[in-house]
């Protein structure tokens, strides 16, 4: 059984992660996480943390020699502002203990955390609520994404749009509409988009909203390829890999929408046009004409690649912030509190789509193959 928790404050001392599940004898890279790790925090429109903070990863158990032992893995984040912080967020009683925020933020979880937990300092409710925690989910997905090369399993994201301005046409979702020329052209894009004018256009958008004292929001999409045939079961609701993975997205800060292969466009028209032809070749191979059900039918991976689109809202903390409330005296205010932060999270939130791709196909496939050590499942793999 694959599962994972994540604990620690925005400007706490560190992030913790434990992972249970991974098969012993996994050879792992702390490389692949740091990498994955800097990518989170690149894309335009990131604001100032971005430059204080620079995630690494440091294992404090279920890793011995660079291989996994099958026990829990442990992993740290260090939050270099912490030293700022020292005092506002210590977990002793400390005689000065910071400015109280009241004001709440509209659209953010300071006001229905406030009022769920009691809190009268809505600090108390930022700290975890922010997406700093999604550092987090980016490293333990690092992990998994070692775990899934071993099956031929890769996966990549890129920015479809943000505000009004992205591709004016839907893009097919067959391996042919993903050349490898594609993604290192994302990699190099500073919105994580493979079309150099749009990467232009987008930048200009942020520029503007950043101008006006706004936030931006859009859209990324995530692929997932060398997917295996099976993953996932229609026999009961929460075992639909579909299902796994909008829970999976929907969890991520600031995501407000989910569709999987052509989602909603295929609301728009019949089935003729819309279901995908399956073919059979001679040498025994599956394939499908199309694939606009985004790898997945009946909540099971059918060996295309496996597609989701994620809307991401414009994230609540404005330069020009919105009125809203003070909790402390019940009274309206002008402006809500400013904290520091971005304008737009697009690109980053792709990378943490990426992190929950993994994770959920992860622990799909340990469901599948399931072995005590990476030798085990793979026997299991090849065998089925």
């Amino acid at each position: 059984m694959f599962r994972f928790l994540t604990a620690g404050e925005s400007h706490g001392p560190c992030l913790t992660m434990v992972v249970e599940g991974i098969p012993a004898d996994l050879t792992l890279d702390k490389t692949v996480i740091d990498a994955d790790l800097r990518r989170r925090q690149g894309g335009y429109g990131r604001g100032g943390r971005m430059k204080i903070e620079k995630d690494t990863v440091r294992f404090l158990s279920g890793v011995r020699h660079g291989k996994t032992l099958g026990s829990p893995i442990t992993m740290q984040i260090e939050n270099l502002d912490w030293k700022n912080w020292d005092e506002r967020m210590s977990a002793e009683d400390v005689e000065t203990k910071g400015e109280l925020v009241t004001r709440v933020r509209p659209g953010h979880a300071d006001f229905t955390g406030a009022i769920k937990y009691g809190h009268s300092d809505v600090r108390n409710v930022i700290e975890r609520s922010s997406s700093r925690e999604t550092a987090s989910r980016v490293a333990v997905g690092g992990l998994c994404r070692q775990l899934l090369a071993h099956f031929g399993i890769t996966i990549h994201s890129h920015v479809l749009a943000v505000v009004e301005v992205g591709y004016e046409t839907a893009r097919p979702m067959t391996r042919a509409a993903y050349p490898a020329d594609m993604w290192e052209a994302v990699e190099t894009s500073p919105m994580r988009c493979a079309d150099a004018d749009l990467t232009e256009r987008m930048i200009a958008r942020i520029l503007e909203a950043k101008r006006d004292g706004d936030t931006c929001g859009g859209v990324f999409e995530v692929v997932a390829f060398g997917v295996p045939i099976g993953l996932g079961s229609f026999s009961q609701w929460d075992r639909r890999l579909s299902a796994r993975l909008g829970m999976a997205m929907m969890s991520i800060p600031s995501v407000k929408a989910m569709e999987i292969g052509a989602g909603f466009g295929t609301t728009r028209t019949t089935g003729s046009h819309v279901h995908d032809v399956l073919r059979h070749s001679e040498d025994g191979q599956w394939s499908h004409l199309t694939n606009n059900a985004g790898g997945i039918e009946g909540g099971i991976t059918n060996g295309e690649p496996v597609v989701v689109r994620v809307g991401v809202k414009p994230i609540p903390t404005l330069a020009h912030p919105l009125p809203s409330v003070d909790l402390a005296t019940g009274e309206n205010v002008d402006q809500s509190r400013y904290e520091r932060s971005d304008v737009c999270v697009v690109p980053a939130a792709g990378v943490v789509g990426e992190a929950m791709m993994a994770m959920v196909l992860s622990e799909a496939v340990i469901e599948k193959y399931g072995g005590d050590s990476l030798t085990e499942m793979m026997r299991h793999y090849q065998q089925s």
